[in-house]
């Protein structure tokens, strides 16, 4: 498989370094970051980022949303755009997998309304039922109005042993080589996305954690303000942090076999590769 990874959304709360470890000293920067697994069936996505019609009208995400989280919304950064720069065809993308549907990973869903959207079957029932006032806030089911082709795993299906963690087999194109990862705690549903490349994994944590700090020992102390951000943003602080902590242990046993990446922190991009000596 090859793994293109697409930033789908760039935020910039007020808070900056202090808050999150990124950005300026005042305003802070946060990515949305997501994967094109490419493969010979054709296209997988993994979240989506912010959609379209979420640039066009962005009434779609909220006020406390917008006010919070300040996102620089450009159609040139929606998933669907970015496929295309990449020279493919959006409708090649046939499959969706989301780690969770807050507004900044599902966004995008609308855009490509052939494609099956593969979510946890426990947070499908917290976007129906709404059941807290918490879930009533994080949600946007305009997200969803367009009727998606769910596709629902439930998190007792997942009967493969993947490095300690219990895994659910991609049941489509991706085989065994792209596995469900159940992560709850940030929301009832939460999951990450194991994906192999080359003789290793690339594993795509969501929002099970916000910065390389809280999972690499050798990274700079955590900036204050993020464990209470996590915490406040957690629909189960307790599981959150647990599989923080079960992420921590992977990262530090299996570092060579397993990369760990989240959703939001800009360090965990690829860099670019240095230029040739030599070259302009």
């Amino acid at each position: 498989m090859t793994i293109h990874h697409l930033n789908c959304a760039t935020m910039c709360p007020v808070g900056g370094r202090l808050l999150l470890g990124s950005g300026g000293p005042l305003i802070g920067r946060l990515t949305a970051h997501c994967l094109l697994v490419e493969g010979a069936d054709g296209l997988v996505l993994v979240d989506t980022g912010f959609g379209t019609a979420d640039v066009a009208d962005p009434r779609r995400l909220g006020r406390s949303f917008l006010r919070t989280v300040r996102p620089r919304l450009r159609p040139a950064a929606t998933a669907v755009h970015r496929i295309r720069a990449l020279g493919h065809d959006p409708r090649d993308v046939r499959d969706i997998v989301l780690t969770h549907l807050d507004p900044d990973h599902a966004g995008g869903i609308g855009d490509f309304p052939h494609a099956r959207v593969h979510v946890l079957a426990d947070e499908l029932r917290a976007v129906e039922a709404l059941a807290t006032r918490g879930e009533r806030d994080r949600y946007r089911p305009v997200q969803w109005a367009h009727g998606p082709r769910w596709v629902k795993h439930r998190p007792d299906a997942a009967t493969e042993s993947w490095y300690g963690f219990r895994a659910i087999p991609a049941p489509w194109r991706g085989g065994p080589d792209l596995l469900l990862v159940p992560l709850p705690g940030h929301t009832r549903g939460h999951c990450g996305v194991a994906v192999r490349e080359a003789d290793r994994w690339l594993l795509h944590c969501g929002d099970a954690y916000f910065s390389q700090t809280d999972v690499d020992p050798a990274a700079p102390r955590r900036p204050p303000g993020l464990t209470a951000f996590q915490r406040m943003m957690a629909f189960d602080n307790g599981a959150r942090l647990q599989n923080r902590e079960r992420l921590r242990e992977l990262r530090r046993a299996h570092h060579d076999e397993v990369r760990l990446i989240c959703a939001h922190d800009p360090a965990d991009f690829p860099r670019p590769p240095a230029p040739h000596p030599g070259r302009p």
